[in-house]
């Protein structure tokens, strides 16, 4: 269960970056918005982080670290300003931590019919 809220949390931290990334675009006060959401950001993935470890499933923990060096990766892009590389990233970001959590979802609702 503290694996599906990390991932949830996570998702919506990235969906929320994507918006803020906009406001970044159209309004002064942008950059502070999407640092506020850059640091959610990476407070999720450091859950969902924690959550795969204490799950101890091997492909969980694998897809936790890659979404962190994704993260720390991410960061330091935007804070370079290479937004050729950053902006796809975030996008890829956002798309993998949808696909798990789909997959924890799944999983558990699967195992919850079949007992």
């Amino acid at each position: 269960m503290f694996l599906r809220i990390a991932l949830a949390a996570q998702t919506v931290a990235l969906l929320l970056q994507a918006v803020t990334a906009g406001l970044l675009l159209s309004s002064p006060g942008g950059r502070a918005a999407h640092s506020a959401t850059a640091l959610a950001v990476a407070a999720t993935v450091l859950l969902y982080l924690v959550a795969a470890v204490l799950t101890k499933q091997r492909a969980a923990i694998l897809a936790a670290v890659g979404m962190l060096v994704a993260t720390l990766v991410q960061m330091a892009l935007g804070m370079a300003h290479v937004k050729g590389v950053h902006v796809p990233l975030g996008v890829l970001m956002f798309g993998g931590s949808m696909v798990q959590t789909a997959r924890v979802w799944s999983a558990g609702r699967l195992r919850t019919t079949s007992a």
